[in-house]
């Protein structure tokens, strides 16, 4: 059903709802809150912390806009019982002419801090009267250009009407589980009476998600596993020789994988394989013992990453520890002619192993025996570029990793179509990292720390969650960052990394700080990935309470990489309760899967599954929160559908169009 077809919704409209990859009305009812008003509560500016945002009563007693200032603005002035604030708006001049004095309701983020007094920062706003269109228990929606939170509502509400709702489980499995109706459940999720109707609505719905793409992944295991046809002779002494040319002996996790792998080689069906490891794991030496069983059996191994920082030094890595192959790396700043080389040597056979980015899955890289792929950072990629690169063999065999700890609740879900080796352990040589959470007063005496110990020799990250600042002014951007440490830590040297240079500029900075140019490297979380310089022992993150807690332990993996004791400093700006207790558990923690447990049970099923490959969301629970409970439901209905004697005809229809949408979600 068009978009169009609903009132109040013009094509110029429209255009809007698609950049929310809303395209129909289907997709609209899928556009969950991202958080709820309480309007039958309010709360004072005095007893808010710093960054909560909240609701609150107040009146209203002058209002001021600047329009000639760097920023315009709208300031007012205003009064809670005996208590003084401003509320200010950037960039708004619009709301000079809607605010006047008088009794209004508020609703924002406070700024209260360093002893200036409480603000509100950019909150929007109704006059307090026997009229408020906003009553009750209200969605708020992810908005984009020119859309309201009212053009939202109104459409989801039309929406709801028109489009057909039905459960794929079977009616006598939702009886027995005491499911309610789905229809009814999206309805509550977007017009819910309270906060309770609203989680039970949400756990209801993404049941039925968890079922589809449970039962989806059951079919594919099933029926897609693909003969093998390429065959190994790589032999387990060559592996136990290949092994000893680290310098360190591989731990059981490893060689637990190793074997995993090379058992997989040697079998009648393709392997499709996962090795997840927590940061320092030691996966990176897995995977280079698997491109060597490849080459060693005379057929040609890629490894794509997704960053050309990554690609380079994995790059490096095989030729260090493959040096009697023909080892290449590929990336969209690799020169012309030397691009022509390579490509010619992948298709001729010439060229044995390739690592490289994106580059490698373009149309006219060809090779003439590719069997070996290993996808590093798959979290990074979709199904369709891994699609991409392994199907410029036969019948390839796919190893994926990822250090993004992934709890052993979920894993069903991320990687229901891969076999899952986890290794736990890690190097005897890597030493726990010291984790502090550094309060506001304390901030000069670290960075004067810092600065001394990089003057002897250490080298440091200094960590920003954004290229730019906000009009809030609650985040410091990674330019900003750059400067006031220019000036704070005189006699250091600088290097500035974001996401907005060029591949090549990344590259040359990076290559800088590893060979120890740079004393200090401010970033925002381009450096996240496998980045590896064994001499930086120190982590500074800012805003940290921004960062969910398995990309927090991920950062504060960049350090810790050689056999120096290494050191994370949190900067928080917020002072909120969830805030503190959030990063305790990455202070009292160094294990990245208790940690990932910790973030799933802290902020919702629904955050942590709004994970994106490819720059959009896998599946539709972006947004909703629901207890992880509702996953293991959703395993044993489905468990239940397969074996139960049911007819699973129309759930295997449903559950391939689930897991297809998906697949071409990643693709586009």
């Amino acid at each position: 059903m068009k978009l169009t077809d609903l009132r109040y919704v013009s094509e110029k409209r429209e255009k809007h709802f698609n950049k929310l990859n809303i395209f129909s009305q289907e997709d609209l009812v899928r556009h969950f809150p991202r958080d709820y008003l309480d309007l039958t509560r309010t709360d004072t500016i005095a007893s808010a912390y710093h960054n909560d945002v909240i609701l609150t009563l107040c009146e209203v007693l002058n209002v001021e806009f600047n329009r000639f200032s760097k920023r315009p603005y709208v300031k007012a002035l205003c009064r809670q019982g005996d208590y003084l604030f401003t509320a200010i708006w950037f960039n708004q001049p619009y709301v000079a002419s809607k605010l006047d004095c008088g009794e209004y309701l508020f609703y924002g983020r406070v700024q209260n801090r360093y002893g200036l007094g409480a603000s509100m920062v950019n909150p929007t706003f109704e006059r307090a009267d026997n009229n408020l269109k906003l009553k009750g228990f209200v969605p708020v929606y992810p908005l984009t250009g020119s859309l309201t939170q009212g053009a939202m509502r109104s459409a989801i509400r039309q929406a709801l009407g028109n489009v057909k709702i039905e459960s794929a489980i079977p009616y006598a499995l939702q009886k027995k589980y005491n499911l309610v109706d789905l229809k009814s459940a999206y309805a509550s999720v977007h017009m819910p009476v309270n906060a309770e109707g609203a989680r039970l609505a949400a756990e209801r719905v993404a049941i039925e998600e968890y079922f589809l793409l449970i039962s989806a992944f059951k079919i594919i295991k099933g029926d897609g596993e693909t003969a093998r046809i390429n065959s190994y002779s790589a032999t387990a002494d060559d592996v136990k020789n290949f092994a000893s040319r680290f310098p360190f002996e591989f731990t059981q996790g490893q060689k637990d994988a190793v074997n995993a792998i090379y058992s997989d080689l040697k079998s009648p069906k393709v392997m499709n394989r996962l090795i997840q490891g927590d940061v320092g794991s030691g996966k990176t030496a897995v995977a280079l013992a698997g491109i060597y069983m490849a080459v060693k059996s005379g057929h040609q191994a890629a490894m794509l990453a997704p960053t050309e920082v990554l690609a380079r030094q994995n790059a490096e890595l095989i030729k260090k520890y493959l040096p009697e192959y023909n080892v290449a790396f590929l990336s969209g700043s690799t020169p012309a002619a030397e691009k022509r080389a390579i490509k010619k040597g992948l298709e001729d056979g010439t060229v044995n192993a390739v690592c490289g980015t994106h580059a490698l899955i373009q149309g006219d890289v060809q090779f003439a025996d590719l069997s070996f792929v290993v996808c590093d950072e798959q979290h990074r990629f979709g199904v369709g570029q891994r699609a991409s690169l392994t199907g410029k063999g036969g019948a390839v065999d796919t190893l994926v990793m990822s250090a993004t700890p992934i709890p052993r609740t979920l894993t069903l879900i991320f990687y229901g179509d891969l076999d899952v080796t986890t290794i736990k352990d890690k190097p005897r040589s890597r030493q726990d990292i010291s984790t502090s959470i550094i309060p506001e007063r304390r901030y000069d005496d670290m960075l004067a720390y810092i600065s001394s110990e990089v003057k002897k020799g250490a080298q440091a990250y200094f960590v920003c969650p954004k290229i730019e600042g906000d009009d809030e002014g609650t985040v410091m951007s990674v330019t900003e960052l750059y400067e006031e440490l220019s000036k704070k830590m005189p006699g250091v040297r600088l290097g500035l990394m974001h996401g907005k240079l060029k591949d090549k500029q990344k590259d040359e900075v990076m290559s800088a700080f590893r060979r120890g140019e740079y004393g200090v490297l401010v970033s925002t979380t381009v450096i996240e990935v496998g980045v590896d310089v064994p001499n930086a022992t120190i982590m500074v993150i800012y805003n940290a309470e921004r960062f969910g807690l398995s990309q927090l332990h991920q950062l504060r993996g960049r350090v810790g990489r050689g056999d120096k004791k290494s050191y994370c400093f949190l900067l928080a700006g917020s002072d909120s309760d969830v805030a503190r207790q959030r990063l305790s558990v990455l202070k009292n923690n160094s294990d990245g899967f208790a940690i990932a447990e910790s973030d799933l049970r802290m902020r919702g099923g629904g955050d942590f599954m709004g994970t994106r490959q490819s720059g959009h969301v896998i599946g539709d629970l972006k947004n909703l929160r629901f207890p992880v409970s509702a996953i293991f439901t959703a395993k044993a209905i489905s468990d239940e559908a397969f074996s139960g004697g049911f007819d699973t005809s129309a759930l295997r229809q449903a559950a391939m169009q689930k897991y297809n949408k998906l697949k071409d979600v990643i693709l586009n």
